[in-house]
């Protein structure tokens, strides 16, 4: 047979494609989305890479900074404990949406969560499928390990601080690799990284009530229900009619419209679970349609996120107690007479656990002054809302604050150059946390981060915490002019 000899330029493309695909081989990427991997990988030795952004977690907030840095240019690894990726969103189906507003009622959803908040309200958005597409557009193009498990850090001197040099991890493969980046991200639901730091722990819902140990915000498990007449409960409550009745029978804060639904917690603080971790707040419901509903009301004490088995057995729990509440809404909540359950959610929604430290720490008083920060990153205006704990059953309130700042040296991790948190993770003492903490104001600052490394310190070679005043008028020009996303003034 005779041989056909390619040319010399066309063998050694070849030869390169087979060599990248061989090394991509090497480390497959896991997960319920595809993510595309790099072709190369900077090496900092052997059985170590180096990327620009290394985010360690897959919780939306998180993502949307790796998101904004990968669009920028930079080289982004997402290494996540979790068993799947998409968090508290696409694992919990968390897929009630809470939206952060100012005082004239003006809706502060800005850059790229804006579109799944419209899409959201208008009803487009509220099925998992639709959920999850928006999420793995997000991913595309990022590289993404699920099941990973931090075995040790490098921390090194840096100045007067210090620098998080390395990371080493074990994979599924059961093979250890090392990681070194520019900048490490936090951005986990339950402090994975940051609790390996040796920072100070903001002190949680104990200080609420003078308590001496950490206490958390109960976590929830969605419930999704269907066979659900949403027209026969609208009409019900239409029927029950002024509000004050309405408030009366069923209890404050009750509402119903075409889309959402809230209260009923006299009815729903009557049921008595079976298991003492468990209790059934008032409704928080949106109509997915198709007779679908989600829940979000069944909340679970004593749920640690930093241990697997607690979250399994919390999941357990929920699951066994699910069947005796869609019974319970049938008999009680007019619409629901031919609910069934639509599904078991893998994850739960956690609302709070450990944080630590950052280089400014937003308080209360910040929220009640409408404080705008010299380098804002994001802007809040969501009510103080404080969960349930067993020493505070039924959570507390501290009033709906106008818009306000926050500054990006809450994300930044006190006396590290080069650690940033993201999502829950946000320095906040426990009342500004409960505004803070919700899903579009901690994922608008990721976005920002994210391009603002982009701009400053991959072009600029100017790391964050050498930004100052002058800088950030720019940046917030830029970020205005060019985004749509504006942080400055009122």
């Amino acid at each position: 047979m005779m041989k056909i000899r390619l040319p010399k330029y066309i063998r050694i493309v070849m030869a390169m494609l087979i060599a990248v695909i061989i090394l991509q081989g090497t480390a497959p990427l896991t997960g319920a989305f595809t993510a595309s991997a790099q072709t190369e990988t900077p090496k900092c030795g052997q059985g170590c890479s180096r990327y620009d952004v290394v985010l360690i977690g897959s919780e939306i907030e998180g993502v949307l900074l790796a998101k904004a840095a990968h669009d920028s240019g930079l080289s982004v690894l997402i290494l996540d404990p979790r068993g799947k990726p998409g968090g508290e969103l696409i694992q919990g189906q968390m897929l009630v949406l809470d939206e952060p507003n100012d005082n004239r009622k003006r809706s502060l959803v800005q850059g790229e969560l804006k579109p799944l908040y419209d899409g959201y309200k208008a009803g487009k958005i509220r099925k998992l499928p639709a959920f999850e597409r928006f999420y793995g557009r997000l991913i595309q193009g990022i590289p993404l390990r699920s099941g990973i498990a931090i075995e040790g850090v490098g921390i090194v001197p840096q100045g007067k601080g210090k620098s998080l040099k390395s990371l080493t991890y074990r994979a599924r493969d059961g093979k250890r690799y090392t990681v070194e980046a520019g900048y490490f991200v936090e951005n986990t639901d339950f402090a994975v990284l940051t609790s390996k730091l040796g920072n100070k722990r903001i002190p949680g819902m104990e200080s609420i009530y003078g308590g001496k140990k950490p206490d958390y915000m109960a976590a929830t498990y969605m419930i999704p229900v269907k066979n659900v007449n949403w027209n026969k409960l609208h009409q019900a409550v239409l029927e029950d009619y002024p509000l004050s009745n309405v408030q009366e029978k069923y209890g404050p804060n009750t509402y119903v419209d075409w889309h959402f639904a809230t209260g009923f917690s006299n009815l729903t603080f009557k049921y008595k679970p079976r298991d003492s971790h468990l209790v059934l707040r008032g409704l928080n419901a949106t109509y997915q349609k198709d007779g679908e509903v989600i829940i979000n009301s069944l909340l679970i004490y004593d749920v640690n996120p930093a241990d697997p088995k607690s979250v399994t057995s919390a999941v357990s729990r929920a699951k066994a107690e699910a069947p005796d509440i869609v019974k319970y809404l049938r008999k009680h909540i007019p619409g629901f007479d031919k609910a069934e359950l639509n599904g078991y959610p893998e994850y739960l929604y956690i609302r709070d656990f450990d944080r630590y430290e950052t280089e400014y720490v937003l308080d209360y008083p910040d929220l009640q002054s409408s404080r705008m920060f010299w380098d804002n990153v994001s802007v809040g205006g969501y009510p103080i809302d404080l969960q349930g704990t067993r020493a505070i059953a039924k959570g507390i309130g501290y009033g709906k604050p106008d818009r306000y700042g926050i500054p990006l040296r809450s994300f930044e991790l006190k006396s590290y150059d080069n650690v940033l948190v993201a999502g829950k993770n946000i320095g906040a003492k426990i009342k500004a946390y409960g505004s803070a903490r919700v899903i579009p104001t901690t994922g608008l600052a990721g976005e920002t981060i994210g391009i603002i490394l982009g701009h400053e310190w991959k072009q600029k070679h100017k790391r964050l915490n050498q930004l100052t005043p002058a800088d950030f008028e720019r940046i917030h020009d830029y970020l205005a002019k060019d985004y749509g996303i504006v942080l400055a003034g009122k």
